[in-house]
């Protein structure tokens, strides 16, 4: 019976160890990715220092993430919302 639990124990400790990576991992990846928006953020500052308006730099970041398709679609579905409501 002590070479089962043994055995059983190598395993829990396999996956703690397994767990612990996984953890460890994520957590460093927070931390970069802390450390990326900082840079970001510090970078629409300096195009706010030059004068840049800082949301619509933000719309053309997103805008420029989307599929060609996707971006025509939403735009032609904001013209045919406006229109409907005569503001176009």
């Amino acid at each position: 019976m002590a070479d089962g639990s043994a055995s059983v124990e190598g395993v829990t400790t396999i996956a703690a160890d397994r767990l612990r990576s996984f953890i460890e991992r994520v957590e460093r990846l927070e931390e970069d990715k802390a450390a990326i928006m900082n840079d970001i953020k510090e970078v629409y500052a300096e195009a706010k220092s030059d004068g840049y308006d800082v949301k619509t730099l933000r719309q053309v970041v997103r805008i420029r993430k989307m599929e060609k398709a996707d971006r025509q679609e939403q735009e032609a579905m904001l013209d045919l919302y406006l229109a409907a409501l005569g503001e176009a």
